[in-house]
């Protein structure tokens, strides 16, 4: 009998320890939530430590969630990263947050890889969508629904070549300035003996969307393209172009200080205002920046371009990865940290517009007029968020070639119309 208990002591004691030892195992286990992220900058310009922001903030991470791990593979450029995703997906092993490239949002949209995330905003008691800027959190949008949220963006505006204005005794444009100011000031500039011009690599797109025009349609199903707003804004770059005397402007040209404007990202005005980045690129003159001309029908507006962050349709970690996500978008102090060592804008007015944050940077470019939080505020809330739809860069290439007809026809309005109907053929079809 003794021994018989001792038999039935000993396998529970057994059992016990077996899972006393699975519980190690198991209870103790981390999990972990992979991010995907490439490395360098997005716009192309300098960044020396393109990982300290992303690391900053998963340390938080980490800190406040027990037992998670964040995870991310590095050294990937930003000009394989869309490529190295994409066969991320193919497989199944996509990280279960990552950025997203403002030019494969809709394509990630439309294969189904994204997860929608209006369910998740409207359930969530501390988030609000009214911290963004709306052309922010619109770069995110598809049909509607929510895909992504914004981390950083960078609006186009306009270089402007101080020396060159000096020298013909014109003085910085002011930030409410007109077509006619531009083309007034372009009209005084060039100097086709002289190599001298006025602007370089301002589109019909650029005008346009300071006239107040759009091309097409929210869900990409018709083209504005023989309205009066998007015929005056190609008629204006048209008579651009006619000061030249038949010289195309290169960016050659501007790099060597000969045009006195020329439309940018705001990445660069960030990147190479200060030294010694400034030496190694623009350091023929003197330059600063101011925002779009306004068309007679717009204001003084442009595109804006968006890195975001969405969540994998197939995560296993979506509540995790929803936390994170909100960290890296809407965190002011992780926001107040991308801001002042990226070179975007931050998608929260609170974040971009903190007159202490615009003060530190406009330390760090003395000789550059810097913007104040009002011109932020402009710039930001009025940008153009170009449409996302399936058939876009067909469509465009239509566009361009219809433009370039009418160019070399002298067709006017009318071979606007009769293009515009064959795009909406195009997109109904497509």
């Amino acid at each position: 009998m003794k021994k018989r208990m001792w038999k039935w002591n000993a396998a529970a004691l057994l059992i016990v320890l077996l899972c006393l030892s699975l519980a190690g195992c198991f209870g103790n286990k981390e999990t972990v939530l992979t991010i995907g992220v490439y490395s360098g900058s997005y716009w192309n310009t300098p960044n020396g430590n393109c990982y300290q922001i992303l690391d900053d903030a998963i340390a938080l991470f980490e800190e406040s969630h027990p037992g998670v791990k964040v995870e991310y593979v590095s050294g990937i450029p930003s000009s394989d990263y869309s490529e190295w995703l994409a066969g991320q997906i193919m497989m199944g092993t996509e990280p279960d947050l990552y950025f997203v490239l403002p030019e494969d949002f809709d394509l990630l949209v439309s294969s189904g890889a994204l997860a929608q995330l209006d369910e998740r905003i409207a359930e969530d008691p501390e988030f609000d969508t009214a911290v963004y800027y709306e052309p922010c959190l619109r770069s995110g949008q598809s049909e509607g629904r929510q895909y992504a949220l914004p981390h950083e963006s960078v609006p186009t505006i306009m270089f402007v070549n101080k020396t060159l204005l000096e020298t013909n005794g014109i003085t910085m444009p002011d930030n409410d300035w007109t077509w006619e100011d531009f083309y007034n000031i372009c009209a005084q500039v060039t100097n086709v003996e002289l190599r001298q011009y006025g602007v370089y690599g301002y589109s019909w797109l650029d005008a346009m969307y300071s006239n107040g025009a759009s091309l097409f349609s929210e869900d990409g199903r018709s083209c504005y393209l023989a309205e009066e707003n998007v015929l005056e804004a190609i008629q204006f770059t048209k008579r651009l172009g006619e000061l030249n005397g038949g010289y195309s402007v290169t960016a050659r040209d501007f790099d060597e200080g000969r045009v006195a404007f020329c439309p940018l990202l705001y990445s660069e005005y960030r990147a190479y205002q200060p030294y010694p980045w400034r030496v190694k690129k623009y350091s023929a003159f003197q330059w600063d920046c101011a925002s779009m001309p306004a068309g007679a029908s717009g204001a003084n507006i442009s595109e804006l371009h968006t890195m975001m962050l969405g969540i994998s349709s197939r995560t296993r970690h979506e509540d995790l990865a929803w936390e994170f996500c909100k960290l890296l978008s809407i965190d002011e102090d992780v926001q107040r940290k991308l801001y002042t060592q990226s070179h975007g804008i931050s998608p929260l007015p609170a974040v971009a517009e903190d007159p202490e944050l615009l003060l530190q940077i406009h330390n760090d470019i003395p000789e550059g007029s810097g913007f104040s939080p009002e011109m932020i505020h402009q710039i930001m809330s009025n940008a153009v968020v170009a449409p996302k739809f399936n058939a876009y860069s067909q469509a465009m290439i239509m566009v361009e070639s219809a433009i370039q007809g009418s160019a070399n026809n002298q067709l006017g309005q009318s071979g606007m119309l009769i293009a515009e109907s064959e795009i909406n053929i195009f997109l109904n079809k497509s």
